[in-house]
């Protein structure tokens, strides 16, 4: 299942490896209006960074559940601040590769890496 999960707070854009079933949903006035309002309210800095005592701009407003193909029609997931996390690029890119599977192992033990 692939998985696509914020967008820049700065520029607006987000991530070179934008999925094709997001590029609606992130150009939409929508996401926009919702991810300037999160990052104002969280006085646009990382979430994180704060938690860890850090003063930290906030550049990327993160979806705490991952939009997939399945739920990104659903605005529990993908406009709801409860679902949100305002994040610097570091902590953001720290999450993904948490979360990234590198590889997998076929049946006869082989290591296979994912693209």
């Amino acid at each position: 299942m692939q998985e696509y999960c914020g967008s820049s707070v700065i520029s607006g854009h987000g991530s070179k490896t934008m999925k094709p079933y997001a590029e609606r949903f992130y150009s939409s006035k929508a996401w926009q209006d919702t991810r300037l309002a999160y990052a104002k309210s969280k006085g646009y800095l990382c979430e994180l960074c704060q938690a860890e005592g850090r003063i930290t701009p906030g550049e990327i407003v993160h979806h705490v559940i991952h939009i997939t193909p399945e739920n990104i029609d659903d605005p529990s997931i993908t406009l709801s601040a409860d679902n949100l996390q305002l994040l610097c690029r570091d902590h953001h890119a720290e999450i993904h590769r948490k979360n990234k599977k590198r590889y997998k192992i076929d049946n006869l033990g082989r290591i296979i890496p994912l693209d």
